[in-house]
């Protein structure tokens, strides 16, 4: 057994025990040798008290194997949800080979001196379990695309039907962009990822062609890909990560609703945040073939979630507690003043270096949630997003993606990597204190101070089990991006 199985089988028992999939948690026991639960093959695994998320994880020294933890999710898994169990099998066999793989090659990445963004890859997600799976790549794709890897390669295009452009759709690339193709009057080219040819070849009354050009590097967003230093192209890609359902091609409305979500954002962002410009896309009608351009600001960026990359915050320097005051101000001014919860996790902010203070950097605004009513009541007009599910007037509803989102990912996965765990708590409890002391009495602070500060256990998303195990027909979720139901400790409070 490598020491990669023995890590990544014990990531994915937490998870199941973490999300009580099947029950799991109920099969937790107390005996003279301390807590633990029986697998499938009636190995009793020692279990500690969990630091982050969840009030058991494996204990360290216990090593696990795949087949033994894949072998107990069977066991205790529901009949109806076999597709899925089948479906997390490949993933985990996925997840291992690209975890092993990295081993392999991480060495000789890190002489290349890679940019942040790959940095950013070298880091797994802190609650998905399988988040290296690509599943249907093969090693040659994975090291040709993945940004773990930092590769290199040419796109290729496409001649698509002018009449297929969807409402919203710019009417050709621009200039810094597209190469010299040749394109009929009736045509508008766009930019295919190398993944998704075979795809984009089924589409009726496309033409590919047969040139590449145009030479960019993946971001920790493998759809979206660097052309330049300030300049990002997203793409589709006929691949899943984080969950079976978790397609990363794009739907029409999506890039649309980025954009409006962008500009209600700059709309009520103060001087200490940058919003990237996604204002540039078009969108054929299928989602396999769609492009975004993204425009970033002048000066030093750094994903956040490089900051838990290896030497990241050495090179920096102690940004900790500036970053999570820009990140924690403005999303409870946020929250409070206009009712808007930002879906902006690790990989969706940056920290922006340009004068003697960073600058919070968000990008990727289309998983937002915005109550109209707070909007209508601040005199903020209400966006007309293509997806319902974007407006919402539940402040509860928008305090799970605050939590889930905001404190969770974006904050206390960074700030405990970094950070003794007292220190850490401390830190991220008395930003908080502060960014909502502002706020008094005002009651969607008073709801916000009782889900953060107040809370006996914090909310978390059940990922695997929306995104792959169980079927949205079974589980009821709307959103497999914003499904709840399991809980951790409150690591906001004092010991």
């Amino acid at each position: 057994m490598s020491s990669r199985e023995a890590y990544l089988a014990a990531r994915i028992l937490n998870a199941l025990l973490r999300e009580d999939y099947g029950g799991m948690a109920s099969r937790v026991t107390r005996t003279k040798e301390g807590v633990g639960l029986p697998l499938a093959d009636g190995r009793w695994v020692r279990l500690s008290p969990g630091v982050l998320f969840q009030d058991f994880v494996v204990a360290d020294g216990e090593l696990l194997g795949l087949e033994q933890v894949l072998e107990t999710l069977v066991e205790v898994s529901d009949p109806a949800d076999a597709e899925g169990v089948a479906a997390f099998f490949e993933e985990s066999l996925a997840a291992l080979a690209a975890l092993e793989l990295h081993d392999e090659r991480a060495g000789a990445v890190l002489r290349s001196r890679p940019s942040y963004e790959t940095l950013a890859a070298f880091v797994d997600h802190p609650v998905y379990p399988t988040s290296r799976a690509r599943v249907g790549l093969s090693e040659s794709e994975l090291l040709a695309y993945a940004p773990e890897f930092a590769p290199s390669f040419e796109l290729r295009w496409a001649a698509v039907p002018r009449r297929a452009l969807t409402p919203g759709s710019a009417a050709r690339l621009p200039a810094d962009v597209a190469p010299a193709q040749d394109v009929r009057d009736d045509e508008v080219l766009f930019p295919v990822h190398p993944l998704t040819v075979d795809e984009v070849r089924k589409i009726d009354g496309v033409r590919v062609l047969d040139t590449s050009a145009v030479t960019v590097r993946p971001t920790l967003s493998m759809r979206t890909v660097e052309v330049g230093p300030r300049l990002h192209l997203k793409l589709p890609l006929p691949i899943s990560t984080l969950g079976a359902r978790n397609r990363r091609s794009i739907k029409a409305g999506t890039l649309e609703d980025g954009a409006r979500a962008e500009l209600l954002l700059r709309e009520l962002a103060g001087p200490d945040v940058v919003l990237a410009d996604e204002q540039s896309y078009a969108h054929s009608g299928h989602e396999h073939l769609a492009w975004m351009v993204r425009r970033l600001p002048e000066g030093r960026i750094v994903p956040v979630a490089a900051l838990a990359a290896p030497g990241v915050l050495d090179e920096v320097g102690d940004v900790l507690p500036d970053y999570l005051r820009l990140l924690l101000r403005w999303n409870v001014r946020l929250f409070v003043r206009y009712g808007v919860a930002l879906e902006a996790h690790q990989q969706n902010l940056a920290l922006l270096f340009r004068g003697e203070r960073p600058r919070l950097l968000v990008k990727d605004n289309d998983g937002l949630l915005a109550s109209p009513s707070r909007l209508r009541a601040a005199g903020v007009e209400v966006p007309g997003f293509a997806d319902e599910r974007m407006l919402n007037d539940d402040p509860h509803a928008l305090a799970d993606v605050f939590v889930t989102i905001t404190l969770h990912l974006a904050a206390a996965a960074v700030t405990f990597g970094a950070l003794p765990h007292d220190r850490a708590a401390a830190l991220l409890r008395d930003t908080l204190s502060e960014a909502l002391a502002e706020y008094g009495d005002d009651p969607m602070a008073k709801i916000l101070r009782a889900r953060t500060l107040g809370a006996a256990r914090l909310t978390g998303k059940s990922m695997i089990t929306a995104g792959t195990l169980v079927s949205k027909q079974r589980s009821g979720a709307r959103d497999i991006n914003k499904f709840y139901g399991t809980s951790g400790p409150n690591y906001l409070r004092r010991a």
